[in-house]
């Protein structure tokens, strides 16, 4: 709970130091059609934790009775990667405009929670330097 806490509060300071400049302070609306551009766009990284207590099916009925695939992913909102990790359930990463953060997380509330547990991460994209820097220690 404290390390979602944390990543919480990170976000929230990454996007309000993305969002507000030092001369003016202002409070925008979401925009349903904002797309995500290097000005305003923000990577997330949400595990979907399964109940295991309960069988898949069960669960896959409770996200369809819930809304979940027809609600999620929003459109105009970019999936970067989406994966199952065997024995956690689901890793999702997206790219998405700071404005719509709050969407994506009430998506996440009213319709995988009971199926899931989820957890999310400020996530950045780190593999160019990762192989820059294995290709210059050769």
């Amino acid at each position: 709970m404290r390390r979602m806490r944390v990543a919480v509060t990170a976000l929230a300071i990454m996007i309000s130091a993305a969002t507000c400049n030092a001369a003016t302070v202002a409070q925008t609306a979401p925009s349903d059609n904002a797309a995500p551009t290097p000005d305003n766009a923000v990577m997330i990284t949400i595990f979907l934790k399964h109940d295991q207590s309960r069988p898949l099916g069960e669960l896959n009925a409770q996200l369809e009775k819930q809304g979940f695939y027809k609600a999620f992913p929003p459109p105009g909102v970019e999936v970067v990667s989406w994966y199952v990790m065997m024995g956690i359930g689901q890793v999702v990463t997206l790219r998405l405009p700071a404005s719509r953060l709050r969407e994506v997380n009430r998506i996440f509330e009213t319709s995988a929670w009971g199926a899931y547990h989820t957890e999310f991460y400020p996530t950045y994209d780190y593999k160019a330097v990762g192989i820059a820097n294995h290709e210059k220690a050769q």
